[in-house]
């Protein structure tokens, strides 16, 4: 089946469940009209606090990347909608989009990869890309936004890895969830550039058209 015919069967077909390491992965995609561009997996905030693929920031960036010509997977998480398994502290999560992704490049060899990871999956999304990476096989690009790392609210650690590669980094100022300061923690031995958006929260409240806006120009590139 060739990549139009592809594409035209999963805009038909809404929801689907594949294969991930936990057993069942619920993915939602979003299939452009014309041939895609590349493929983006967009991840969802911490399903421990009622993260799922379509809270408003995973929803947003994965529709403006579809208007922009990508083929997007939303998955839900270990636990959330009708995947199955339990939360896997971002480790499990990391297998389960490995899983994916080797879905998608098996369906579309040609195409490009993206990764775009909000707050937690922000997190599972850096460790994708730097498996990746070390495969041999990196993403063409990765976004991280609100992402966590050190020791943040709620006593969670992050283990963070460095050095991610074609990796747009971005922030809010005043983020509450994820103090500004630990990510230039994270950033400053590796120096990791930070976009920071000035008075921005963790969620981007009133500022999501700037997240918006960034990640798309970082696609495009």
């Amino acid at each position: 089946m060739d990549t139009a015919a592809r594409s035209l069967e999963l805009r038909q077909s809404g929801p689907r469940l594949l294969q991930g390491a936990a057993g069942d992965m619920e993915v939602i995609f979003d299939v452009p009209v014309r041939s895609p561009l590349g493929i983006a997996i967009v991840a969802h905030p911490q399903p421990l606090l009622g993260g799922n693929a379509m809270h408003k920031v995973p929803h947003l960036i994965a529709r403006a990347l579809c208007e922009a010509g990508w083929l997007v997977a939303r998955p839900n998480f270990r636990g959330v909608g009708r995947s199955a398994g339990t939360h896997g502290k971002g480790i499990g999560e990391t297998d389960d989009v490995l899983a994916l992704r080797k879905h998608l490049v098996d369906d579309y060899p040609s195409l490009r990869l993206g990764l775009f990871g909000f707050s937690f999956g922000a997190f599972v999304q850096a460790r994708v890309a730097r498996a990746l990476a070390e495969d041999g096989s990196p993403a063409w690009r990765v976004c991280l936004a609100g992402m966590p790392a050190g020791e943040v609210a709620g006593q969670r650690h992050y283990d963070t890895p460095a050095n991610v590669p074609d990796a747009l980094v971005v922030h809010g100022e005043r983020d509450e969830r994820v103090p500004l300061a630990l990510v230039f923690d994270w950033a400053r031995p590796q120096v990791q550039p930070v976009v920071v958006v000035p008075g921005a929260d963790h969620f981007f409240t009133g500022r999501l058209h700037i997240l918006r806006t960034l990640v798309l120009s970082h696609f495009a590139g």
